[in-house]
């Protein structure tokens, strides 16, 4: 017997239950998963923290996160409970990440102090990033970290300057105790032998090269006055062809090598 079709409003009834059915099906599991994902058999049980953490533990982590951490297994906001993580002292990156079925795992990447950051009433240090971040600077052990100023964002380059002129003192036996980038976009150091060094305007090439000239010069002129360099009070590098040098009782001008010339003034 050949097939009889079904008539269309019967093929548009067959549909619309199927569609109705389907969409009642989803809604239940969608339902289902809702409900279970918010069982206690996954609240969250627990948090896995690694890393190399120094300055923190489980007891700073608590008190730093309790409340903040919300949710179960399945609902838990990763992206909030890592800015929770990051938002603690010392920490400068959080990863977060589930572990089936109720806990988290936590890698915690922290600060590492290169310098100091402001005057010495601020609690800012800088990272080895070049970046600003607040901390108890009472926690750093760095006797010879060096303190920087400038510009909060120009504070990388900043930390590279000191980098690159740190081990140019090296033949003066000197340590580079604070450096500063001023609103002009000159630069100003201090010795360990508090002496005050304005190095002027320049990249960092033009700004070493004006460095080790003076410090190539500076021992020949100090012995002339029957003292060391750490008597060195002031010196201005902005010269083209020298610099001014303050010793303590001298004012003296100095060219660069290989005579150093002398204009002196008494106190």
């Amino acid at each position: 017997m050949p097939k009889v079709a079904a008539p269309m409003d019967v093929k548009l009834m067959n549909a619309t239950t199927t569609v109705l059915f389907l969409g009642a099906l989803v809604l239940g599991l969608v339902a289902l998963v809702q409900w279970a994902a918010h069982q206690p058999v996954f609240a969250i049980r627990g948090i896995s923290v690694v890393g190399d953490v120094v300055h923190n533990n489980d007891v700073t982590l608590r008190a730093n996160l309790g409340g903040k951490i919300k949710g179960t297994f399945f609902t838990v906001d990763l992206n909030a409970t890592k800015a929770a993580f990051e938002a603690v002292p010392w920490v400068r990156k959080a990863v977060v990440r589930r572990e089936f079925p109720n806990r988290l795992r936590v890698v915690l990447q922290e600060q590492q102090a290169a310098a100091y950051w402001g005057d010495d009433s601020e609690s800012r240090l800088v990272n080895t990033f070049g970046e600003v971040f607040e901390a108890n600077v009472g926690e750093v052990d760095h006797d010879q970290m060096p303190r920087l100023n400038g510009p909060q964002e120009q504070a990388g380059q900043i930390l590279g300057m000191y980098q690159t002129l740190a081990p140019v003192l090296a033949p003066l036996d000197m340590t580079l105790e604070q450096l500063t980038l001023t609103k002009r976009g000159g630069w100003r150091m201090q010795t360990d032998a508090g002496g005050e060094v304005e190095l002027g305007r320049g990249t960092a090439e033009e700004i070493t090269q004006r460095l080790q000239r003076f410090i190539g010069t500076v021992g020949q002129v100090t012995q002339v006055y029957g003292r060391t360099v750490d008597a060195v009070e002031q010196a201005d590098l902005r010269y083209p062809e020298g610099y001014a040098l303050r010793l303590r009782g001298v004012t003296t001008l100095a060219a660069p090598p290989p005579v150093p010339k002398t204009k002196t003034t008494g106190h």
